[in-house]
């Protein structure tokens, strides 16, 4: 079972951007429902602004399923939102203070040792009713 992605989830859970680099090929592709970050700048600034809004944030690790160089997780990520948090469509909501919790699911692929591929999944709606935001709803009466 590939083991670089024990050591990614313990570097994210230390905040230390440059053990997470370390765990990522150089032409790795991170992507989430917000973003595709295809090299390490883009995969670290990911991460930063991560920390920024939830200083405190955490991942526990509910389930690890590996099958050769592919490995799957169930994570429940926790933080309080006391930093700046980039929002889909750029904008940045200011602090509310209010703590998240959210399931998460992350699927790798490992080559040489190191995550090739990360794509994290999560429920956005779930993360913004938890900070408190309402979105609005349009539809189209054609």
């Amino acid at each position: 079972m590939p083991d670089v992605v024990d050591r990614l989830v313990d570097a994210m859970n230390a905040h230390d951007l440059d053990a997470v680099l370390r765990c990522y090929r150089p032409d790795a592709v991170l992507v989430g429902p917000e973003m595709e970050s295809a090299d390490p700048e883009e995969i670290a600034s990911y991460y930063v602004q991560m920390w920024q809004g939830f200083p405190d944030l955490h991942f526990t690790l509910w389930e690890k399923l590996a099958d050769g160089d592919s490995v799957a997780m169930e994570l429940l990520a926790t933080g309080t939102n006391t930093g700046p948090y980039l929002v889909v469509g750029g904008d940045v909501l200011e602090a509310t203070g209010h703590i998240v919790h959210t399931r998460c699911s992350w699927f790798c692929t490992v080559a040489d040792g190191l995550v090739a591929s990360h794509r994290a999944y999560y429920d956005q709606l779930q993360i913004y009713a938890q900070l408190g935001l309402r979105l609005p709803l349009s539809f189209d009466a054609s």
